[in-house]
């Protein structure tokens, strides 16, 4: 009996900067649970690098598709389905069939839709792309937006989100489409010098909110680290408000330590002396 949660990521691999599956792999490891890969494309960097320098890129699309033929013949099976930013339309329909053939009734999915963030699509995102990743995160069981991605998918303008309370907790509601799925949205902030997350819970149907300290600096790759903490929390059996507040305080920590020893930003934050505390 394999009594070790399973998880198929599918996500992108940068050699240079932590996000993605570099950090998936050890936060899901030091959680319990077995990450299995389902690489998107690899990086020779993340893409927040100077464009003077630019990322060798490397498109999997085909190998995907060789991947999932061999899973299928393998007949494995997955606890959790965990999908990041996707780079062209064919990669999201790749997606709808992984989920269509390997997820069973207790196969929890999140989705994180990675379309964009500060109020501005991504360059890769064309209008049909945000159309299928809405369609996409529709199935999902928990998604994980910022508050850009939280817009899109409303599809409501950037400049309407939401500054109070009552204001995101209509938000959430709207987001969890009349309560099929669970949602939480990162990048919350109701008063200065705190930012954390809202979620709503279709299991409760609760709405709670988890607030940090908001440490003065912006790293590439922290959306990646929250829904990794977050989807190994909940697959230790923490409840969507409990895993919400962990992933809030880890990255703030996170962050917190990075600033103190002066880590270049483009490295992304040092989670790893802190892995620790998710065992």
């Amino acid at each position: 009996m394999n009594l070790t949660p399973r998880v198929a990521a599918v996500h992108d691999m940068s050699g240079l900067g932590r996000c993605s599956l570099t950090v998936a792999l050890p936060v899901l490891s030091a959680m319990g649970a077995q990450c299995c890969p389902l690489p998107t494309a690899v990086l020779s960097a993340h893409t927040a690098f100077p464009a003077s320098h630019l990322a060798t890129f490397l498109d999997l699309t085909d190998e995907m598709e060789r991947m999932l033929l061999h899973w299928r013949k393998l007949h494995v099976s997955f606890d959790a389905i965990y999908s990041g930013f996707l780079g062209s339309e064919q990669q999201i329909g790749i997606l709808h069939r992984l989920l269509s053939e390997f997820r069973r009734k207790e196969t929890l999915v999140l989705v994180d839709p990675v379309m964009g963030d500060h109020g501005k699509v991504y360059r890769t995102y064309t209008p049909e792309m945000c159309r299928l990743m809405g369609e996409l995160a529709a199935g999902a069981d928990l998604i994980t937006p910022n508050l850009t991605e939280a817009a899109i998918l409303l599809g409501e303008d950037y400049s309407s989100v939401p500054t109070g309370q009552a204001g995101m907790e209509r938000w959430l509601t709207r987001l969890s489409l009349e309560g099929r799925r669970s949602v939480v949205i990162t990048g919350v902030s109701f008063a200065p010098g705190t930012v954390g997350a809202g979620c709503f819970d279709r299991g409760s149907g609760k709405i709670r909110f988890a607030m940090a300290r908001q440490e003065h600096g912006e790293f590439s790759g922290t959306g990646d680290l929250f829904a990794s903490v977050l989807l190994g929390a909940s697959l230790r059996g923490e409840t969507l408000a409990d895993a919400t507040a962990r992933a809030v305080d880890f990255i703030q920590k996170c962050v917190s330590r990075t600033l103190a020893a002066g880590t270049p930003v483009l490295d992304g934050v040092q989670f790893e002396p802190l892995l620790k505390e998710l065992v």
